[in-house]
This record gives C-alpha cells, sequence and structure tokens, in this order.
C-alpha cells in the first residue's frame, strides 16, 4: 500500500525527537543534540502530519555531509527513508555540490551503495559501533 508523504525543510529542534527513539534511545537527549546542528539543512518525511523520517545535511567547501538520518521504527522497511534520501541527494546535485559523504554504520553499506555511495578506506568505531565513510561524486571541477 502506498501511502502519501511529504517532504519539507524543518529546523534542528524537529529532528532531536526522533533521533533520540531511533538511534540512541538509552542515552540522554543532549546526546543527539549536534553543536553544528544551527549551520544544517533539516528535512523530515512526514505521512499523515507525523514526522516519521528525518535527515540532517552539513555543506561545507563544495562537500556535503548528510548525518542523524533516522526513520520511526515502526515505518522502517517501506521505502521511506529511501524517499527522503534520493530527495535530499536529487538536491544536493541539482547544486552542484562536489561530493556527498555519510558515516555509515557497517551493516548499512548496501543501502547507501543503492544511492551511488561508494565505501572508502576510512573507518572508525563509535559507542561501539563500526563504521565506514561513503561517497559519492557529484560533480566535476570545471574551468570557465
Amino acid at each position: 500500500m502506498k501511502q502519501n508523504y511529504q517532504i519539507k525543510r524543518i529546523g534542528p529542534q524537529q529532528t532531536w525527537d526522533l533521533r533520540h527513539r531511533v538511534m540512541w534511545p538509552d542515552r540522554p537527549m543532549d546526546y543527539v543534540k549536534l553543536d553544528e546542528d544551527h549551520n544544517g539543512l533539516h528535512f523530515g518525511l512526514e505521512v499523515d502530519s507525523q514526522l516519521i523520517s528525518i535527515i540532517s545535511v552539513f555543506i561545507e567547501g563544495g562537500k556535503a555531509q548528510f548525518r542523524k538520518f533516522a526513520t520511526d521504527k515502526s515505518h522502517q522497511g517501506m521505502g521511506f527513508g529511501s524517499h527522503l534520501l534520493a530527495h535530499v541527494i536529487k538536491l544536493l546535485e541539482e547544486n552542484e555540490i562536489a561530493l556527498i559523504w555519510c558515516n555509515a554504520r557497517v551493516e548499512k553499506t548496501a543501502f547507501y551503495e543503492k544511492f551511488g555511495l561508494a565505501k572508502t578506506d576510512k573507518t572508525f568505531q563509535k559507542g561501539g559501533i563500526d563504521y565506514v565513510i561513503m561517497e559519492k561524486q557529484v560533480a566535476q571541477d570545471s574551468i570557465g
């Protein structure tokens, strides 16, 4: 069954509850708040006016990192996160961002590969979770 959804820009504070519930429920709420949240672009996907998927994007020097990508557990596996990520990647590509990247949980790399992101050799661990940096080259530098 296909549900209607809407993707829109939201404020950073609108991401915190979903980030907390989905990503780090055992940590205090402040753990999911980023110092740089006020510098980011935040997007939410709503179904029936309920925010069910969020993503935050930070652009610096022609490179865009998406972070804190989360979908409500009751709506996971239904394609909503995919719609949101595809929307954000298209928007970044249209704005001639040269590189899109993320810190991906190792077990989620196949998901990101579907969107053209490739694993790099940069890995790390945080909070007992293994991560790999994934990236997608978008715009080529041009002269003129």
